[in-house]
């Protein structure tokens, strides 16, 4: 069953503060897109070593839209990519997919 990416965790830190939610929200919205494209270019490029930094920082938007799974296939993922190894694109890839859906949903 693939992960759905949801709002429990931004939730939970905020405390009800949904001036907070909306804040942080934003913060996603805004460099998600940006990362994605800066890691999709970089992989194009076979620019490894820079493709790994930004699934770093994606990483933890992961995490923080509740995809343990996702998450903890980009560490895994960001390792490979400093070894050259890019067999996990394609999983990690169907991740950011489904966030950028889901960022576009909530706007």
């Amino acid at each position: 069953m693939t992960e759905i990416p949801n709002l429990d965790y931004i939730k939970e830190i905020s405390g009800g503060n949904e001036e907070f939610e909306k804040k942080f929200l934003s913060i996603i919205q805004a460099e998600f897109p940006k990362e994605k494209n800066d890691y999709i270019e970089n992989l194009e490029s076979n620019n490894l070593g820079e493709s790994a930094k930004i699934v770093h920082k994606i990483k933890h938007k992961l995490g923080i839209l509740g995809l343990t799974g996702g998450y903890k296939l980009a560490v895994k993922y960001e390792e490979d990519l400093k070894y050259g190894d890019t067999k996990l694109k394609e999983d990690f890839l169907d991740i950011l997919t489904s966030v950028e859906e889901f960022i576009v949903k909530i706007g």
